[in-house]
């Protein structure tokens, strides 16, 4: 996952969804998907304009590193009316790297400027809630080596630090792979360290972003 974010926290879709409404006759379809690249974004939007190629309008924006990269589309609808209150609409739910496309169906009745701002800001409302937005912890990726004996008493430490536990290696040694809240890790090595008499301590591997 990137992390050109905000340095604790990272917000974003926990997938791909869809969710519908009708608005004076005319039918919008919002869909939304998490997305690493501009050329993943593009792909989802190519896709959806191709399944709903008989829709008036495939509308859509995307936002990238933290908010770095952004695009957007009105696609034949009045300049600045769905594009920009899409992106808006993305930004506002605090979600980075995701793509929405809003579908309509013309229904006959015209909106005006502020409706078809509301419908398009409803439209990525309703994608983005659908896709589940879900906030990721920054955790350290650790790895620890230790004698067997050594091993019976950390198994037990690591459950109370809520280790995520990657792999265990048993040769003439243990080694486990974990990964904890990066807020987490002095404390945990402070632990080992304690318990090792100094002979033991964590060895920092990297970082990721994890959901727990």
């Amino acid at each position: 996952m990137s992390t050109d974010i905000a340095p604790e926290l990272y917000t974003t879709l926990a997938g791909e969804g869809s969710d519908e409404f009708e608005e004076k006759r005319s039918l919008f379809i919002g869909h939304a998907k998490h997305i690493t690249s501009e050329e993943e974004a593009m792909e989802f939007v190519k896709a959806k304009k191709k399944e709903y190629s008989d829709a008036t309008h495939n509308c859509w924006a995307y936002l990238l590193k933290g908010g770095i990269v952004a695009r957007y589309s009105d696609d034949g609808e009045p300049q600045g009316t769905a594009g920009v209150p899409m992106l808006e609409t993305i930004r506002k739910s605090g979600v980075c790297d995701a793509v929405v496309v809003v579908t309509r169906y013309f229904g006959g009745i015209l909106l005006g400027a502020g409706g078809l701002v509301r419908a398009y800001s409803h439209g990525a409302k309703v994608a983005l809630d659908a896709a589940e937005i879900v906030t990721y912890e920054k955790y350290t990726e650790l790895s620890l080596a230790c004698s067997y004996s050594d091993y019976q008493k950390y198994s037990v430490v690591l459950p109370t630090f809520n280790a995520i536990i990657d792999s265990t290696d048993f040769t003439d040694k243990v080694t486990v792979c974990f990964a904890i809240k990066a807020t987490l890790v002095d404390a945990l090595n402070k632990k080992i360290t304690e318990m090792s008499g100094g002979k033991n301590s964590l060895e920092v591997i990297g970082e990721r972003f994890d959901f727990r």
